[in-house]
């Protein structure tokens, strides 16, 4: 059984992930920036949550941590995105932890250097 096994860096890269995504609230931020065709502020995510500007920008930035949401700096502003490559892998992920792909490294398509920044 052995050969089925997730290699500890792996699994600690899918950990990374399934942890970002273990609060409602992230959930509910992945969810709403993948349906919004541009990258948008924080002001536009809090006025469609029911939480609190600081809140949001806490959530976002563990989202970004693991790559999930992209930051693009303007200025003095900041507008986020999902990074779509994510949104490629990750059912990946879940489909190796639940035995239905072989294991395999984590494609590199989420992680804080997938991030775009730009001022």
């Amino acid at each position: 059984m052995e050969s089925g096994l997730i290699d500890r860096g792996t699994a600690e890269v899918y950990a990374e992930w399934f942890r970002a995504l273990a609060d409602p609230t992230r959930v509910q931020l992945v969810a709403l920036l993948a349906q919004c065709p541009q990258a948008v502020s924080v002001g536009e995510l809090t006025a469609a949550l029911p939480v609190g500007q600081s809140t949001v920008s806490h959530h976002l930035a563990a989202l970004a941590a693991v790559g999930f949401v992209q930051v693009e700096r303007r200025g003095t502003s900041s507008l986020y995105s999902v990074n779509p490559r994510c949104v490629e892998c990750f059912p990946s992920a879940a489909d190796v932890v639940m035995g239905r792909r072989p294991p395999e490294p984590p494609p590199p398509c989420c992680g804080p250097d997938t991030e775009r920044s730009q001022s």
